[in-house]
């Protein structure tokens, strides 16, 4: 991990109580029912979220750097460890929606507990010892992140599939209506590239060990495919011609009976889709999104185009620096179309996770780090895909060029879209 040095527990304090104060705002909305919920084993319960995060800090800091610390709970641990072996034995991922108890009343007394612990810590440690566990301390916060636009796409999951298809948050104004934005082709020069975190603040392990890559001169569309464009594949017949898909992809479609992205309900003749403000008809310029790396490469192949690789992203992403995405922060919780009075390349940051051709591997030189921390990336380099650029669930604060994310090639309940290149 790479983190600055320079800064005071003031501002740590400040920074700690508003993320994780941002955990709770973002399950306010739902009913004690919701919380613990599991329709699949990629959702987990909110109720669980919600603790984990609290154990992060237990685990990792409080444990550790707290003389007399003493636990909330002598069996939490065992409840939400989620993937660290080095830290004992846990409730396997599928089993969570088990835990109607411990009830949310006290995992909210918990999350209070260790808050009040927290605080302590960094109100009486001197500088000097802050500083040593300040590394891991910066980890929980974006840990936290992480969790919170988890938490966003786990509760539309969990919303998406009651039959009562419930709102988590009424629209606060009518949409307006959206303006197609015509796709063209931005020229990316070939040449070197550095890839990798060259700056002094956070990233994770999985940034590091800067390298240099050759690329060929191609070019990358100035926005997202669009739910119209994607209409077109579908009634071309896409997701039943199998010379577009990739042969593990096609299997899954002919096994799931897929016909569109997830959440596309079909009524009256018309395509509407499930958002966390309810059913809306589906905006043609709006992004597509919810989608595999599967149909997103179909699709791809289906326009004559293909995906980026993560090296061609992060090399648009310096020769065209993100405009001001559409983060968490906006309240949209949902991507929006691009703008037709812009210029440039838009949609870079924010909207949706892009999907790439790339396979989440170690860079050069990657090394885990000692205990527990180790475990954070390293072990998943393998079997999944490389996305890029995050997307309207995520955190601003939380995201960067370099920024490494990763799922396997059929998940679809992430904010996941398509952005196509093609060779000059």
């Amino acid at each position: 991990m790479s983190i600055q040095t320079t800064s005071a527990a003031p501002a740590l304090l400040e920074r700690f109580n508003q993320i994780r104060k941002r955990t709770e705002i973002i399950c306010n909305p739902l009913e004690p029912e919701d919380t613990v919920v599991q329709p699949i084993v990629d959702v987990s319960p909110p109720k669980w979220h919600m603790a984990h995060t609290s154990w992060f800090f237990e685990a990792l800091i409080l444990k550790p750097y707290l003389p007399g610390y003493e636990v909330f709970h002598p069996q939490y641990a065992y409840l939400f460890n989620s993937y660290y072996n080095s830290l004992g034995s846990r409730v396997l991922r599928h089993q969570r929606s088990t835990l109607t108890r411990p009830p949310l009343r006290d995992v909210l007394a918990y999350r209070k507990y260790v808050d009040e612990h927290v605080n302590r810590l960094l109100q009486e440690l001197p500088a000097k010892d802050l500083e040593q566990f300040r590394p891991v301390l910066e980890l929980g916060l974006q840990h936290e992140q992480q969790h919170q636009e988890l938490l966003i796409t786990d509760i539309k999951y969990i919303m998406g599939t009651n039959p009562m298809l419930p709102a988590y948050q009424p629209q606060a104004a009518r949409k307006k209506q959206s303006i197609a934005t015509p796709a063209r082709f931005m020229e990316v020069p070939g040449g070197k590239y550095n890839i990798g975190y060259q700056g002094s603040g956070f990233c994770f392990d999985n940034e590091l060990g800067v390298h240099e890559v050759q690329l060929e001169d191609f070019e990358i569309m100035n926005r997202l495919v669009t739910n119209g464009e994607y209409l077109e594949f579908m009634q071309d017949g896409g997701y039943g011609d199998f010379r577009h898909w990739l042969d593990e992809g096609f299997t899954l479609v002919k096994e799931q009976h897929l016909e569109a992205p997830l959440y596309w309900v079909k009524q009256d003749e018309e395509w509407h889709r499930f958002t966390l403000h309810g059913l809306e008809k589906v905006d043609l310029n709006e992004p597509v999104c919810h989608l595999s790396f599967y149909e997103a490469d179909a699709f791809a192949n289906w326009s004559g185009r293909r995906l980026l690789t993560e090296y061609e992203w992060e090399a648009a992403s310096q020769a065209y620096p993100p405009q001001q995405g559409n983060f968490v922060e906006s309240g949209l919780l949902e991507p929006a179309a691009a703008d037709p009075a812009k210029e440039g390349v838009q949609q870079l940051f924010g909207d949706l996770w892009e999907w790439t051709y790339s396979a989440y591997h170690p860079y050069p030189g990657f090394s885990k780090a000692p205990g527990p921390i180790g475990e954070y990336n390293g072990k998943f380099m393998i079997n999944q895909m490389v996305l890029r650029g995050g997307s309207c669930a995520t955190p601003e604060s939380h995201i960067r060029t370099t920024y490494r994310n990763f799922f396997h090639p059929d998940k679809r309940w992430q904010y996941t879209g398509i952005r196509l290149a093609t060779k000059k």
